[in-house]
């Protein structure tokens, strides 16, 4: 590539930048206006926008490979039709995208947080981010929480431990989606910095229970579009898997959201866009938002906590804390024909290394793998056997 074309190819970026101001809405996140936490000369005075960069990098990133076999709701079921987290991230984008889109938002800047914002999810689920946090605790570190996890991955260990340099914006984002959280509405926290979002990962992490608000409207929009994007899609796997009847979905629900996926999630897109267009927030009418809290509990007590998705939990759970086990040892014992040194630390930076304790290593080896890999880590003896087709 000669000059010129390096020049006009700058031009069409600077372009692109003035287009944002022209036609996204003056209370969008700008692409001008990214920062990343070091200058990247490259980036800096190259032709491609940043939030683009990022959702790439993202999606090139070994962790976003390992979406393929991690669990969302259902784990060890032998049925090719349920969520598993790499379609649900996709769902998660997709959507979200479309509010985005109609609301003048920066789709680039969503793009970006929804790929990214399930990168630290461990295997088997929820189920297994409760058994790595209880063991993380039991070791004197903080309890695992897979959004502090995702940025963790982006930021420390992808890479080989040098990062991905992703900008604030994004990782904002990624660690503020928590759409199990009811929200009404969600006013961005608008004006943070890279020691701002330092402080509040310190924070979370001492107390998980701290309440996070994304900086920019995109990182509202995907925080209710995680919710929007499983709550349907959960109860028609539970469906086909035979845990529920439609008929038993509360009536209230039915009557303002509608009773199959495809109609609630065109309800609550919908309802989002009518009440957050030019606004400050990104909010749901307040019948839509009660019925959505309905359906969450319910979700909660018919889905999530039925005993009969979990039929091998104490296995799991066992060989959670067996693996956590023999890798601490390994560690402690510089055993390096285990796997955790050949396959996880080999190559890893020094200064991962050497800035993180053993119990740290051991929990983001864990945290990274699919469900699959832990299980061939499991003697076989005892590994758990899948339910065929149905519950």
């Amino acid at each position: 590539m000669n000059r010129s074309d390096s020049i006009n190819l700058h031009k069409i970026r600077e372009c692109l930048n003035e287009r944002e101001e022209r036609f996204l809405s003056p209370l969008a996140a700008y692409t001008k206006d990214a920062i990343r936490r070091f200058p990247e000369e490259r980036i800096d005075t190259g032709y491609r926008q940043h939030y683009a960069v990022d959702s790439d990098r993202i999606l090139h990133s070994l962790a976003y490979t390992r979406y393929i076999d991690k669990t969302q709701v259902f784990y060890l079921v032998d049925n090719d039709h349920i969520t598993h987290r790499v379609l649900h991230v996709q769902l998660v984008c997709k959507i979200s995208r479309t509010i985005g889109r109609f609301l003048g938002l920066n789709e680039d800047l969503i793009e970006a947080i929804a790929l990214g914002h399930d990168i630290g999810h461990c295997p088997f689920g929820h189920d297994g981010e409760a058994y790595l946090s209880k063991l993380s605790k039991a070791h004197g570190i903080e309890p695992f929480q897979h959004n502090l996890q995702s940025v963790r991955f982006l930021e420390h260990i992808e890479r080989k431990g040098r990062g991905c340099n992703l900008t604030l914006q994004v990782l904002d984002g990624i660690l503020c989606h928590d759409g199990e959280i009811h929200s009404h509405e969600l006013y961005p926290d608008r004006d943070k910095t890279f020691d701002a979002l330092d402080e509040e990962l310190a924070s979370k992490g001492a107390d998980p229970s701290l309440p996070l608000t994304p900086m920019t409207l995109e990182g509202c929009v995907v925080r209710m579009a995680d919710t929007v994007s499983y709550i349907g899609r959960d109860i028609e796997d539970a469906i086909r898997l035979n845990l529920l009847e439609r008929s038993q979905i509360p009536k209230i629900c039915v009557q303002r959201l509608g009773n199959t996926n495809g109609t609630i999630v065109f309800t609550l897109v919908t309802d989002l866009i009518k009440n957050s267009y030019q606004k400050q927030a990104i909010r749901f009418s307040r019948k839509i938002s009660e019925a959505l809290k309905i359906l969450k509990e319910f979700n909660l007590t018919h889905i999530y906590l039925n005993p009969k998705i979990k039929p091998h939990h104490r296995k799991i759970k066992a060989l959670f804390q067996l693996l956590h086990e023999r890798y601490l040892r390994d560690l402690r014992e510089g055993n390096q024909d285990s796997i955790i040194f050949k396959e996880y630390l080999s190559d890893m930076s020094e200064d991962y290394r050497l800035n993180n304790k053993p119990e740290e290593i051991v929990r983001d080896f864990i945290a990274g793998m699919t469900d699959r890999y832990f299980l061939r880590q499991c003697p076989q003896e005892l590994r758990p056997r899948k339910v065929v087709g149905r519950f």
